[in-house]
């Protein structure tokens, strides 16, 4: 059962690499207005919901404490990411809604939400993502595909007292 369970939290790992990476291609060519916005808004929440799953999937089983650390803050900051977004847009619009629209000043936007969208959650799946992945690529060149700690204790890396 462990070793399924793994199997399927690497999964949706890899998949979250590859949506991230479809991402960074479509805005770095400057290609995103040739999608429909159904497509990348579908893309998004599929992004968004495999971040929540990684996320459960990582909580459920007996890691390393760095391990799950690692893929925890990726899956978080991929649910985070299209949360920020839509956050951005609801604060950026009941603001207009409730003070007017010379609220923001000319050229004025929500700032918090924005930053954390667009920098904060993006670097932080780039730094679990890329650890994560050094850690399974490290296992499976050991020789253990799906644990990367060769079956040691949970608490393997914790401090002896």
């Amino acid at each position: 059962m462990r070793k399924r369970e793994l199997r399927i939290r690497n999964i949706v790992f890899f998949v979250l690499v590859l949506i991230f990476a479809i991402f960074v291609l479509v805005l770095w060519l400057g290609r995103a207005t040739e999608l429909s916005f159904s497509v990348l808004a579908a893309l998004a929440i599929l992004f968004g919901l495999l971040g929540v799953a990684l996320t459960v999937l990582t909580v459920r089983l007996h890691e390393t404490r760095t391990q799950k650390i690692l893929f925890i803050v990726t899956g978080v900051s991929a649910a985070g990411i299209p949360v920020c977004a839509i956050l951005h847009n609801l604060v950026y619009g009941l603001f207009i809604e409730l003070f007017g629209k010379g609220f923001w000043g000319p050229g004025g936007d929500e700032a918090v939400f924005f930053v954390l969208a667009v920098f904060v959650c993006p670097a932080l799946f780039l730094i679990g993502a890329a650890t994560s992945g050094v850690l399974l690529v490290k296992a499976r060149i050991m020789g253990n595909e799906t644990d990367p700690q060769h079956g040691a204790a949970p608490d393997a890396d914790k401090p002896r007292r």
